[in-house]
């Protein structure tokens, strides 16, 4: 899909800073529709289904939080999260009901719009070549990047089309460590800046997803002070 028919949902209930961010995308080609009452996001989210979705976390009527549960399940387009510079916790559980990505206030334009294309690109395979193999198995772990799904001894898993990237990176990659630095600039095209937990978080859900005991990993691995590491002899060896 060309980038001008991208169509990005902001939904922000500060009028001036929706307004000022539509009009900065929007001159960047991408086409740009506002909501500014929690209460009814949601709806316009499921119903209209736009590629992807700006979320602030404070809003009238009902938070982001609450909103990025409510339709996680019914929308698989990406979300990413506006959220307070300090607020760690907020930036955690975002990501762990479902949040792609986010942005801390205030809102750089031209980071928010690499962020946005990031997502975008990455969703729709045009970011990165394609893979060699599109189908990686080990034993009852099955990894499939054509049609983005997994599944475990049969059974379907379910992950965030973020979870989804990260799985498939760490496990096209096999008996490599993999820094953090790499997995950025891999997912999303910039650089890490050393604070960043997301990568963290994913990998604490991605675990017992497939199998993986969270206290004791042999899947994914932590190498302390160098990244994560998936096992294939692990995942081969799940019952």
């Amino acid at each position: 899909m060309d980038q001008e028919s991208w169509n990005i949902l902001i939904v922000e209930d500060d009028q001036r800073l929706a307004e000022l961010t539509r009009d900065y995308l929007e001159g960047n080609g991408l086409r740009v529709s506002i909501e500014g009452d929690g209460a009814v996001a949601a709806g316009r989210i499921i119903e209209e289904r736009p590629d992807l979705v700006v979320l602030d976390l404070m809003l009238p009527g009902e938070d982001g939080l609450s909103i990025c549960r409510k339709v996680r399940d019914r929308y698989d387009g990406p979300i990413l999260m506006l959220t307070a510079r300090a607020d760690d916790l907020d930036q955690v559980l975002g990501l762990e009901i479902g949040a792609d990505d986010y942005v801390c206030k205030p809102v750089r334009p031209r980071l928010l719009l690499a962020r946005i294309r990031a997502l975008l690109r990455r969703r729709e395979g045009i970011e990165s070549p394609a893979p060699v193999s599109k189908r990686i198995q080990y034993g009852p772990l099955v990894v499939d990047h054509a049609l983005r799904e997994a599944w475990l001894r049969g059974e379907g898993i379910e992950l965030t089309g973020a979870e989804f990237d990260l799985l498939w990176l760490l496990a096209s990659n096999p008996g490599r460590t993999m820094s953090r630095e790499q997995i950025f600039a891999e997912l999303r095209g910039i650089e890490y800046d050393g604070q960043d937990r997301s990568i963290d978080v994913r990998i604490s859900r991605i675990r017992p997803k497939i199998g993986d005991d969270p206290d004791h990993p042999r899947l994914i691995k932590t190498v302390r002070g160098k990244g994560y590491l998936f096992v294939s002899e692990a995942a081969e060896a799940l019952q």
